[in-house]
Order: structure tokens, then C-alpha cells, then sequence
């Protein structure tokens, strides 16, 4: 097995992965896909079988922390169903959130999933933190250039 100059083994293997399904994907994620990709939705960047973590992300758009997913009848049984919960938490616990669609909905449904993620990308960006800086912290750090910067570049 290959390493990184990291010695991660784990991560040129999902990469190896990523290459593979992007060669062998199904029809709703190439159809997905061609919707999605050169900025078509709202402008928004999409990356397609993205490595995030231990997970490999069908569409990821990092700029709007969204997953973009096309399920298969796998994901309808109870082990598939543990696996995508586990995943959401994972990625929800990153401040990633995630839009699940069926292959029959991509396929039949178009426009009300494309639809769907343009309001999703759209609409207002999220925290950059998945939680705020409470009242009084942060307020020490160097204000950006030209914005009421007095001595020393803080915050009087």
C-alpha cells in the first residue's frame, strides 16, 4: 500500500476510491453532476467524490458547507441508514450540512432537487464557526484593514 509523505495510508486509499467512482458513477450522479458543476447553481463551486475526513463526499461545495448526496436503494435499509447518521453527525459537527436526494428523484424530480440545493446555496451563509464567540471574546484581535483601526491596529 502507498503512503503520503504523511504516512497516512488511509487517505491515498480513499483517493484511489474517489478516482473509481468518479469513473463508474450512476446515472442520477452524472445527471446531478452535469447540473452541478462549471458554477450552475447560484454560482456555487461543486467538487465531485470529495475526500472530507474518513468520507467520501459525492458533491461537496466548500464555500457553502454543503453535501450534496444521491442515494441509492442501500441507504433505504437499517445498516445503510446507521452508516448515513453517523456521517451526518460526523459532518454536522464540522458545520457541514447535507442534502440527500433518491436516484428515482434525481432522475424523475429534476427540478425540484435542483431546485432544492439552489435554495440551500442561495440563502444565507453559515456561521463561520459552528458556534459563535460568546459576548466580549474576540473582540482583542486586529480589526481588518481600514476599518477603525487606532493604534496598533485594535480595538479601542
Amino acid at each position: 500500500m502507498t503512503t503520503t509523505y504523511h504516512g497516512d495510508q488511509a487517505r491515498v486509499t480513499l483517493l484511489h476510491l474517489c478516482r473509481q467512482l468518479r469513473r463508474s458513477s450512476t446515472d442520477a450522479e452524472r445527471l446531478l453532476w452535469r447540473l452541478l458543476r462549471h458554477r450552475q447553481v447560484a454560482g456555487a463551486k461543486f467538487r465531485r467524490q470529495h475526500q472530507y475526513g474518513p468520507y467520501i463526499l459525492e458533491f461537496y461545495c466548500h464555500e457553502r458547507k454543503l453535501v450534496v448526496e444521491a442515494d441509492g436503494g442501500q441507504h433505504a435499509l437499517p445498516e445503510g441508514m446507521a452508516k448515513d447518521a453517523a456521517r451526518r453527525r460526523y459532518l454536522e459537527s464540522r458545520g457541514i450540512r447535507t442534502l440527500r436526494f433518491t436516484n428515482h428523484e434525481i432522475l424523475q424530480e429534476t427540478e425540484a432537487v435542483i431546485s432544492r440545493i439552489w435554495e440551500e446555496v442561495a440563502g444565507p451563509h453559515p456561521s463561520p464557526h459552528p458556534s459563535p464567540l460568546p459576548k466580549g471574546e474576540g473582540e482583542d484581535l486586529p480589526l481588518p484593514l481600514g476599518e477603525g483601526r487606532g493604534e496598533g491596529g485594535r480595538r479601542r
